[in-house]
């Protein structure tokens, strides 16, 4: 068993509830934040207090994520890993066409809870010569139709990933980016305001990605030895790959 101690935020689904299980069932004790205090409740509840620590806030309201981080209690402050997976994609309607609000959701969601939240526990990782791995997507690299602010949102993670590095240089923290292509969970069901008949429709015959290979990538990355960092890391279902170019002609 080992000390360390990971802060998965979005740990009520998808990806970040994997996470939650891969790590603790490697021997780390692991803070678990998200919006939904039942789903927390209920790692709780399979693991033990003493492996999971839930706390139930929305990732945008900093007033609350300060108080969080205030009162965490002594076995869970001194935090190794920052696992920033919270984050979503509403809407596929093209930019003429889109709900302003749900752009301003992502961005608040994707890019300035993740910064807030990375910038409040930067002294406890710099302590601990920690590591920070930051959820992004391929839809930071590749455009597509409808993609829009939630690519650029995380074209920004990744951006905003590569310069921690740069500035984190000498304190043995480590950054990483890891993006994800095709994946089953619910963020289709999300995006779409619940549309379950589009969700089985877009991953039909794919074989996407699934939310425990991508907690098992995390697991991969946050123990390699201290000496490594992965600085960005792709992975797409074998089914996915770029699609190219768009043309219109006449």
């Amino acid at each position: 068993m080992t000390s360390k101690i990971a802060w998965i935020t979005g740990a009520t689904a998808g990806f970040g509830a994997a996470t939650v299980e891969r790590f603790v069932a490697g021997g780390w004790r692991v803070i678990a934040s998200g919006r939904r205090a039942e789903r927390l409740q209920a790692l709780v509840d399979t693991h033990g207090s003493d492996h999971v620590l839930p706390l139930a806030f929305d990732i945008r309201d900093e007033a609350a994520m300060r108080k969080a981080i205030a009162n965490l209690p002594a076995d869970f402050a001194d935090i190794d890993l920052l696992v920033n997976n919270a984050g979503l994609a509403l809407g596929t309607a093209p930019a003429q066409q889109a709900d302003l609000a749900q752009w301003k959701q992502m961005i608040d969601t994707n890019v300035t809870a993740l910064v807030t939240m990375t910038r409040l526990l930067l002294p406890r990782l710099i302590a601990r010569r920690g590591a920070i791995i930051n959820i992004s997507s391929i839809s930071g690299s590749y455009p597509y139709p409808g993609g829009n602010v939630y690519g650029g949102t995380k074209a920004f993670v990744t951006q905003f990933s590569l310069g921690l590095r740069t500035d984190l240089h000498g304190t043995g923290v480590r950054v990483t980016s890891v993006e994800p292509g095709m994946a089953e969970t619910e963020f289709t069901l999300v995006r779409t305001g619940g549309d379950q008949a589009a969700s089985d429709k877009l991953y039909a015959g794919s074989h996407p990605i699934t939310a425990d290979d991508i907690a098992g990538t995390l697991w991969w990355i946050a123990n390699l030895p201290p000496h490594l960092n992965v600085n960005r890391i792709e992975v797409m279902p074998v089914s996915q790959s770029a699609a190219g170019l768009q043309v219109h002609r006449g």
